[in-house]
């Protein structure tokens, strides 16, 4: 029993000596095979993970930019500044953010006036209109929609109400004028008389009879 199982074992040797070289490349290819699949795993679970890491960066970008937006007010700085235009401030601006944003004050603003009748400190809100007058231009430099004025300082002591910075709902109640009009009559700011209605065609001969006794732009 012995000497047949050495016999085998023999056997077995002098076949694996005769085929070293298929035995080598049999174990090679297992080999190959094995790091070929952990290698597909492993690029499989990379891809999930990117995946999930994109979409997560794509919800947080979406975020930030939402959250950007409502921390942010858009304003609209003219007259006699270095840089008229609109800006984007931020929401907590004042009045003298938006006058560095444009380059301050230009050579021929009217800078007494600006002294006497703006508030650099006042608080301004989204869709403001901040404007500076140059030298013996008489006007209001500063509109409703700049600052958070109450009803009572847009109305002088005569109960006018004032064109430069009446609020769209002011200028609603008035006779002839309806939302349209006074969002064309804030578009046509500043005004330096209240016949400027006339001329720059916001209203009709008809509805300016009607609310000439009712305005001002003092």
């Amino acid at each position: 029993m012995e000497l047949s199982e050495k016999s085998f074992e023999e056997r077995i040797i002098e076949w694996g000596r005769r085929n070293l070289v298929i035995l080598a490349l049999f174990f090679l290819g297992l080999i190959f095979l094995g790091y070929g699949l952990i290698s597909l795993l492993g690029a499989n679970n990379s891809s999930d993970e990117i995946i999930f890491e994109a979409g997560k960066d794509t919800l947080s970008s979406d975020s930030d930019s939402e959250q950007g937006s409502l921390n942010a007010i858009v304003v609209d700085v003219a007259g006699s500044v270095l840089k008229p235009g609109v800006y984007r401030l931020d929401a907590n601006s004042r009045v003298s953010d938006s006058l560095i944003a444009a380059g301050g004050l230009s050579e021929n603003a009217d800078r007494d006036w600006v002294a006497k009748n703006l508030n650099m400190a006042a608080k301004l809100i989204d869709g403001a209109k901040v404007y500076i007058p140059r030298v013996g231009e008489a006007v209001m430099g500063i509109t409703s929609s700049t600052v958070n004025t109450s009803a009572a300082e847009s109305i002088g002591g005569n109960s006018q109400i004032n064109i430069n910075n009446a609020s769209e709902d002011m200028l609603d109640s008035l006779p002839g004028v309806g939302p349209v009009t006074a969002e064309k009559i804030i578009n046509g700011r500043p005004y330096s008389s209240i016949d400027e209605l006339l001329s720059k065609k916001i209203v009709g001969s008809k509805v300016f009879g009607e609310i000439k006794e009712k305005i001002t732009v003092y």
